[in-house]
């Protein structure tokens, strides 16, 4: 049996804020959801500060960086004004996404081999910082291998697309997806990198990324949170545990 290192999740807080958003005010606080996440068991929090603050807001931040005792994975675009808040602010980690205000979740991966000089200098500045720099990408090659390039030392694979087909019932295309996610973390193994995982993923689609051994971390948000709407957010973090676990299992026996 291969030595399979535990797998981390880190939970998503933002949409506890779009729901906190939609009506104003302070409630539902996603800091709270946060300390329950962490009480449930997740091994990190993640928080995306976009540009147009649709939903986690500068004050959520601070409070978190505050409160919190286990890593904030701060996600932003790779713009002047968010670089200054991350290193103001040291997160443990900040991963860089692409970002469009028109969307309403996060579309694709980082376009690494189009901005790579963008993204050389935002890695190097947040690095210098001592904060650990992460990439959202898709599983292509030629993005993994840009991500090496700037000297990224952690990917997070986008894993929507391979979710979406899953869920709309396209077999081919969910296949297909799948076959370049599990060559996409082979070859970023075998360049050096840290691989994490992210988008889309619920209990079934967990379960199945969990047994490739090189990946490192899942970040969840949107499911948890909605399946929180119906059985508790410490219920959702349980049972997404036990279907990552029993995915690591069989990445112990193969």
């Amino acid at each position: 049996m291969l030595a399979v290192l535990p797998l981390r999740l880190g939970v998503n807080i933002d949409h506890v804020a779009t729901v906190r958003n939609a009506r104003g005010g302070d409630l539902p606080d996603p800091v709270r959801a946060a300390l329950l996440a962490i009480e449930a068991g997740a091994d990190g929090i993640t928080a995306h500060l976009r540009e147009d603050r649709r939903h986690i807001r500068d004050d959520d931040i601070v409070r978190l960086m505050a409160a919190i005792a286990k890593p904030l994975n701060f996600e932003l675009a790779a713009t002047a004004e968010m670089i200054a808040i991350a290193t103001k602010t040291r997160p443990h980690a900040a991963c860089l996404v692409p970002e469009k205000r028109t969307e309403r979740t996060t579309e694709g991966g980082l376009d690494v081999v189009a901005n790579k000089n963008q993204i050389r200098d935002a890695t190097a500045q947040l690095k210098d910082a001592g904060i650990r720099v992460s990439l959202f990408i898709a599983a292509d090659p030629a993005q993994i291998d840009a991500a090496a390039e700037v000297r990224a030392p952690v990917i997070e694979i986008h894993t929507g697309g391979w979710c979406e087909a899953r869920t709309q019932g396209h077999r081919q295309d969910a296949d297909a997806e799948w076959r370049r996610i599990v060559e996409g973390v082979d070859r970023a193994k075998a360049l050096g990198l840290e691989i994490h995982a992210g988008h889309g993923l619920d209990y079934a689609t967990a379960e199945q990324i969990a047994a490739l051994a090189p990946i490192a971390e899942l970040n969840i948000g949107h499911f948890l949170v909605g399946e929180a709407i119906f059985t508790g957010l410490a219920d959702s973090i349980a049972r997404m545990r036990a279907a990552m676990e029993r995915g690591r299992m069989k990445a112990k026996a193969s």
